[in-house]
């Protein structure tokens, strides 16, 4: 065993919402480490979500990290609805009082705060393996891991769960705690990423008789794209083609009339899940991000959700340090979680109106199609889908 390291707050997981927490700590003062098992590339390349809610942009400005977000990420005052190629705006600034959406990719923001780590001198120790922690119902926890083929271990104050769904961060806590609620989707997302422009300068969700599409993008030139596909779907039996003809019928012809065609750059599918495990904190463990949560993407709700979980989790900290006072570390899992579980109730609703279920009857089908037309007729239904799309506040 190497000579053990100390800091304050050992961080498991160097995806966004660990590399935020650790800036949000170290504005304030406080030491963080952030142990990742997989390489800087591996992290810096993976496809991930891209619309930011308003309160995740602040936050990324309250760290300074924000400067190139702001030069090529785009806002977005609305989206559009769409019933069998049909569309209607929700115009999201107007309903909401000026809040707005930021289209800038998980990767993008990842890069972003690796690079202010290293400005800062924030240690984020890329390929920590065979990760495991102790102690966590004491007042010394540590955690153990294996580093250029050493084995190390890092002494801490707390330990944030920042490693996702499948980390080690929520399999620590003991089963006999842990609370788990599930719901698993009858289906996944196919998507397409293009380097091609968007078909619309904002995002079209489509609900049609063949299912689901959404157009999306990254930026004025790289499109991304989904259509709803069954799990069983085979990658080798969507060539671009099929996916491209897929979606002009999806999203309808206006969409299609402005589409441009490309060869993917990455094309894969993604299974939904609606998936919540409480308490978010055990001990000197606190969860934060996918580790304790996930969401299906329809409401682009997921990079979001961590960020308001680090906010919550840098705040309960910081009075901590400050004050010796352990109130705010033992209101945490609450604090976090009801606003989870507001975001899993959009995200779940949004995916009902927008998706087309096996099960479903044809009267499931035209209650989905009259909640539609009431959206695009009532202003009060629209606010509350722009509320919700924007972000809750923190409260």
């Amino acid at each position: 065993m190497g000579e053990a390291m100390r800091t304050q707050v050992a961080i498991v997981g160097g995806g966004p919402a660990g590399l935020l927490l650790q800036q949000l700590l170290h504005v304030a003062g406080i030491e963080s480490v952030v142990l990742e098992q997989r390489s800087r590339a591996y992290v810096e390349g993976r496809i991930r979500a891209g619309v930011l809610e308003q309160v995740t942009v602040d936050l990324l400005d309250k760290v300074g990290v924000a400067a190139r977000m702001r030069r090529e990420g785009l806002v977005h005052d609305g989206f559009s609805l769409a019933v069998d190629g049909e569309r209607f705006r929700i115009d999201l600034k107007g309903l909401t009082g000026g809040s707005t959406v930021m289209v800038y990719g998980q990767t993008e923001v990842t890069k972003d705060l690796i690079d202010a780590a290293g400005a800062r001198g924030c240690p984020v120790l890329f390929e920590a393996e065979d990760v495991a922690l102790h102690d966590l119902d004491g007042e010394r926890p540590y955690v153990t891991y294996r580093k250029d083929g050493a084995d190390q271990r890092l002494d801490c104050d707390f330990v944030a769960g920042c490693d996702g769904f499948h980390g080690v961060s929520r399999a620590s806590i003991p089963a006999d705690v842990l609370n788990t609620y599930e719901r698993i989707y009858p289906f996944g997302w196919l998507g397409i990423l293009a380097d091609v422009p968007p078909c619309d300068h904002e995002l079209i969700y489509s609900n049609h008789a063949r299912g689901f599409a959404l157009a999306s993008m990254r930026s004025t030139t790289r499109s991304r794209y989904y259509v709803q596909a069954p799990l069983d779907t085979r990658i080798e039996d969507w060539p671009d083609e099929r996916v491209w003809d897929e979606l002009e019928v999806r999203l309808g012809p206006e969409a299609a009339a402005h589409m441009t065609r490309g060869p993917a750059i990455e094309k894969s599918i993604a299974p939904l899940r609606s998936f919540v495990a409480e308490p978010m904190r055990w001990g000197r463990l606190l969860l934060a991000g996918d580790a304790a949560h996930i969401v299906p993407p329809t409401g682009a709700k997921g990079l979001n959700l961590a960020a308001s979980d680090v906010h919550y989790l840098s705040e309960a900290l910081i009075a901590f340090y400050r004050t010796g006072d352990g109130q705010a570390i033992d209101g945490y899992s609450a604090k976090a979680l009801a606003r989870v579980w507001k975001a899993e109730r959009f995200s779940w609703w949004f995916t009902g109106l927008t998706h087309r279920f096996p099960e479903a009857d044809a009267f499931a089908r035209r209650m989905q199609t009259a909640e539609i037309a009431y959206i695009r007729t009532s202003r009060a239904a629209q606010t509350t889908v722009a509320e919700n799309y924007v972000g809750l506040s923190f409260g």
